[in-house]
């Protein structure tokens, strides 16, 4: 069993290298590393050539492309493995993650994904949180309430998923992970383990911290979990349309709260409560 890392990546000299180093420190015979970059005008494609002059398991293209979600798709199509993971080009792994994924996937029916913790830390490597991922359906519909993997180096998943949920959608320029993963879980069997596969750097410049300052993440949140919640069904919508209720309720609370709005919300949140026990019990008897 061999698995695939795909690197999608764009002018990103400054922490290729890490990247690159990361994946032969895993000591995996098992894996290749696809490198997609989008004809960077800085050293990156340099730094990639020098190392895929040493060692073989390393592929690149370089050639335009319509955004990372494009790139994400000519890797899939690159690849030989039978496992996928992406790693991005300012992310690592933790020591052994590949080894540790390939041991539990032999135990696993296909198509599964495997998902497990994600350290995020700054552009200095200083630790901010741990990201713990529920991993329940309902959970990934409101993504403002529950913590969803937060970045794909910590998950891993059986490359034939994509013969049943199709690529990533070349729209999506900044959610293409959720909407992703909102197709894997139906799609899937999803396994969580509690061990820490991934690091991912979060820090001003970003596109992620970009789309989180200006608010753009809870639109797209909320755009793609409606178009999903309405194919699983009227649970499911009616699940999502209470949080969507409380969530809008707590970002246009700009003043004290009034008595009766203090009632309202603590209301809200009782039934939210409730609704919460109704689905995880749902989903665990069509598991």
């Amino acid at each position: 069993m061999q698995i695939s890392v795909i690197t999608p990546v764009f002018n990103g000299e400054r922490f290729i290298e890490s990247c690159i180093r990361s994946v032969i420190d895993q000591n995996c015979p098992d894996v290749e590393h696809l490198i997609i970059d989008g004809c960077s005008t800085d050293r990156t494609l340099e730094i990639v050539k020098q190392y895929s002059e040493t060692y073989p398991h390393i592929r690149w293209v370089s050639e335009k492309d319509k955004g990372q979600s494009d790139a994400m798709n000519k890797g899939i199509r690159m690849a030989r493995g039978d496992l996928m993971g992406f790693l991005n080009a300012d992310d690592f792994y933790e020591p052994s993650a590949l080894t540790t994924a390939l041991k539990i996937f032999q135990t696993l029916p296909e198509p599964s994904i495997l998902i497990g913790n994600c350290n995020v830390i700054d552009e200095h490597g200083k630790l901010l949180w741990l990201n713990r991922p529920d991993t329940m359906y309902y959970q990934l519909l409101q993504v403002w309430r529950f913590k969803m993997p937060n970045n794909p180096s910590a998950y891993f998943y059986h490359r034939s998923l994509h013969e049943k949920i199709g690529e990533f959608e070349v729209e999506e320029h900044y959610a293409m992970d959720y909407d992703f993963l909102l197709r894997a879980f139906r799609a899937a069997r999803v396994v969580y383990v509690d061990e820490t596969f991934g690091n991912f750097r979060y820090y001003q410049g970003t596109k992620t911290s970009h789309n989180v300052d200006q608010g753009e993440i809870w639109n797209d949140a909320r755009r793609i979990a409606r178009k999903y919640a309405a194919r699983a069904g009227p649970l499911y919508r009616l699940h999502l349309s209470l949080g969507l209720m409380v969530l809008h309720d707590g970002l246009n609370s700009l003043q004290p709260p009034s008595f009766f709005h203090r009632v309202k919300r603590r209301l809200l949140r009782y039934v939210q409560t409730l609704f919460d026990g109704v689905m995880q019990a749902a989903e665990r008897v069509t598991e």
